[in-house]
């Protein structure tokens, strides 16, 4: 009888927690727990930097360059067809507004 009250005692003991005695184990979310934190951190940091240098130089580079300009197309009689007027005027709203309408 003893022992089954020994048992039941540090089968509940052993449920509920137990005795900590140590610290709990360290969480290491990377595969090797060995690596220096702030060496992989700056190392990331300027490979950011790098990045965000290179992007903005290739984003001046393409928009720098000169762009060619389309001739303006016929008045070709069946585009922009309007039956009835727009509540805003005769173009819609996101077309450019020409000066020149036949």
């Amino acid at each position: 009888m003893a022992m089954a009250m020994l048992r039941s005692g540090a089968l509940r003991t052993a449920l509920r927690g137990g005795s900590r005695s140590s610290a709990p184990p360290k969480r290491s979310f990377s595969s090797s727990a060995g690596h220096d934190d702030a060496y992989e951190t700056a190392k990331w940091e300027k490979i950011t930097y790098l990045g965000i240098i290179s992007c903005t130089g290739l984003a001046v580079y393409i928009l720098s360059k000169g762009h060619h300009h389309y001739e303006t197309p016929p008045p070709y009689p069946y585009m922009r067809i309007r039956n009835k007027e727009f509540p805003w005027g005769p173009d819609g709203l996101f077309e450019a507004k020409h000066e020149d309408h036949h």
